[in-house]
């Protein structure tokens, strides 16, 4: 396994670069440390958005939803790849790239980023009060408020990071085991969820599009780039385990939400009906009875309580290399974060339709955050002599086309 290395001179633009890397000499530890970037930027995506966006449209498009999650997972892929490398090889962060490119430009990418990170953290904290409302009976506020501090608590550990990691990576696989579960309750109709995965009968531009964004639009991209950026996974030599763990969060995430889709796919086949309430909820009450809806709830608070994490972690990275101040104070701008997301759902509560609105609406972002990066890619001035793979820089830019087009395409409707 080749070893993470820093083969560039000393970038004062990124902050992880005055320190060696910690994962240059541990073999367990890069392994952790790519484990937790994966889950980090798998579990920021599967948030209480992801789980109402993949019900819904189970619901809508029944087996014909396979082929849209197959979509949405090359889409994710071609994006993943080129950002996470690109972010790894200049070792700067995306906001510093794009500053580099041209000036104020990172300014406006870390605006949107910023933007979206914050109304979805609106959601993701009430998803973390639903679920506890679901497990213990407390009230959604209470529940929300008692998760808000749960994430606080994280961020105010001596090794934050670390913390973070392994909190995303074991919720993570527990979210696997209790989709699993109910998918194995819910019986589904396995074999055509498979056909119409490759041989789709109707297809929806609409829920592509908020189906990448929730997945890998708006912060969650950055996610796991970031991470690894500040435990000291950088450089051209680090390219190969950079694409092991992008490719092993986009793996996660989309065996979650294909478990999510076969398990709504098997209660809507049998005849049943999701609540409009609370589709999500309603798929494992209706699959595995009373059991799977305290099931739910643990899911629920797993996936809300991570993305919380995620959210502000990757969105405060986003803020912290534009002043000494704001980097030395970066924890603190991240409890801000968090607290001021509460106070908001506290104040305002029913998120559901922001939810769905920040999914379109990352889903736009993901295109100019993409070409910026793809621009860089081709700045000798930021890669030195690296040569980005023609195949990586042609998918991007087919990401790029399919998501434009399909963002136009939802604003003409």
């Amino acid at each position: 396994m080749p070893s993470p290395k820093n083969n560039k001179p000393h970038d004062k633009s990124s902050p992880v670069t005055n320190h060696q890397s910690p994962v240059t000499n541990h073999q367990p530890s890069t392994t952790n440390t790519l484990l937790g970037a994966a889950f980090l930027m798998a579990t920021s995506a599967v948030g209480p958005g992801f789980l109402t966006q993949t019900t819904v449209f189970t619901q809508q498009l029944l087996a014909n939803f396979g082929f849209v999650i197959l979509l949405s997972i090359l889409l994710d892929l071609g994006a993943q790849l080129n950002i996470w490398r690109i972010i790894a090889v200049t070792e700067k962060r995306a906001q510093d790239i794009a500053n580099d490119l041209f000036f104020g430009l990172g300014y406006v990418l870390s605006a949107l980023i910023v933007i979206g990170g914050f109304a979805f953290n609106i959601g993701n904290v009430a998803g973390a009060g639903l679920g506890i409302e679901v497990m213990s009976g407390l009230n959604v506020k209470i529940g929300a408020t008692i998760s808000a501090l749960i994430a606080i608590g994280l961020f105010l550990l001596p090794e934050a990071g670390k913390a973070m990691d392994n909190f995303a990576k074991w919720l993570g696989l527990l979210m696997l085991l209790l989709i699993a579960y109910v998918v194995f309750s819910a019986n589904p109709p396995i074999g055509e969820a498979l056909v119409r995965t490759v041989l789709p009968q109707q297809f929806d531009p609409i829920a592509t599009i908020t189906l990448v964004g929730g997945t890998v639009g708006g912060y969650i991209t950055f996610a796991g780039g970031h991470r690894l950026l500040e435990a000291g996974v950088k450089g051209v030599d680090a390219l190969p385990l950079v694409n092991r763990s992008a490719t092993t969060g986009i793996l996660v995430t989309s065996f979650i939400r294909y478990f999510l889709f076969l398990a709504t796919l098997g209660v809507v086949a049998a005849g049943l009906t999701l609540s409009k309430d609370n589709p999500p909820a309603s798929v494992f009450q209706l699959a595995a009875g009373q059991t799977g809806y305290r099931l739910f709830g643990v899911l629920m608070w797993s996936a809300a309580i991570t993305s919380v994490i995620g959210s502000a972690y990757t969105s405060v990275s986003f803020l912290r290399t534009f002043h000494p101040s704001l980097e030395k104070n970066h924890r603190y701008l991240t409890i801000g974060f968090i607290s001021i997301s509460t106070i908001l759902f506290l104040w305002i509560g029913k998120p559901v339709q922001i939810l769905v609105f920040v999914g379109t609406l990352n889903g736009f972002i993901l295109p100019i955050a993409l070409a910026v990066m793809l621009i860089a890619a081709r700045n000798k001035r930021l890669i030195g002599t690296y040569k980005h793979p023609l195949w990586l820089q042609m998918a991007g830019w087919l990401v790029v086309a399919m998501m434009s087009g399909m963002a136009f395409y939802t604003l003409t409707k």
